[in-house]
């Protein structure tokens, strides 16, 4: 008998540890993007290409999930930093692009949108912020710690410290639907994140897991894209085990 219970105490261990591995799966090759320093403050204007940005590296965001669109639009990134600041831009080569949404951590993702989703704690890969930024500029910025279960919705006033650049309108309605290309640029402090957990400062070896996105659900053309491959049924951003590596020059 004290047999017989030491091995179905055996087999459900081995049955538990089975399943927290595949609830939080991960990525077998992921993606890496080098974040370059910088000398000086960026200034935030949206433009692709200035000096800051000429030489530095882009990350294309190119992988689909779930079905694949109609058209998919061509989206590059690009990060810098220094001791203070993140710096990003993104260049989308878009059709149907419509923005409806202004309120700060409003639906933004429904709209032609691009998100930026980073773990800036190395000892913490799973927890991360979720920026995300309509074609339009208006931002959505949390902070999770269990995926669609626990998560913090960032005030407006802490978000209204990110300086965003926007080349759209401040609303998009009629959808375009010839080809348009469209730029987002921003700066983020890094004082916002240590104001809600710990953080692992960007220098030199530092590596933060992200993952980069474009979407725009609510389109006439609702696609799902992404930097770093995500293994999944349906289109899901939200998955941190699949994010890629960010490593600070």
């Amino acid at each position: 008998m004290k047999i017989i219970l030491f091995l179905f105490i055996l087999t459900l261990g081995l049955y538990k540890s089975h399943f927290t591995d595949t609830m939080i799966p991960s990525a077998p090759n992921p993606s890496e993007y080098l974040v370059h320093p910088v000398s000086k403050p960026i200034k935030i204007d949206g433009n692709w290409e200035k000096q800051e940005w000429k030489n530095t590296p882009a990350a294309e965001i190119a992988l689909h999930m779930g079905e694949k669109p109609l058209f998919s639009p061509k989206t590059q990134v690009k990060l810098r930093y220094d001791k203070n600041n993140i710096y990003g831009i993104f260049k989308v080569q878009d059709r149907y692009v419509k923005c409806l949404v202004q309120e700060i951590n409003g639906p933004v993702s429904t709209d032609s949108c691009v998100e930026f989703f980073f773990s800036p704690d190395v000892a913490a890969p799973l927890e991360y912020f979720n920026l995300e930024i309509n074609c339009s500029g208006v931002p959505l910025f949390h902070y999770v710690t269990s995926p669609r279960k626990e998560y913090k919705v960032l005030d407006p006033e802490d978000i209204m410290q990110i300086e965003i650049a926007h080349s759209m309108p401040d609303k998009v309605d009629p959808e375009i639907r010839e080809d348009v290309t469209w730029y987002i640029e921003f700066r983020m402090p890094i004082s916002i994140l240590k104001d809600h957990r710990n953080i692992t400062p960007p220098a030199p070896g530092v590596t933060w897991k992200a993952n980069f996105y474009k979407t725009g659900s609510k389109t006439s053309n609702p696609h799902y894209f992404t930097w770093n491959e995500v293994i999944n049924e349906r289109p899901d951003f939200h998955l941190p085990g699949y994010f890629g590596d960010l490593t600070f020059q």
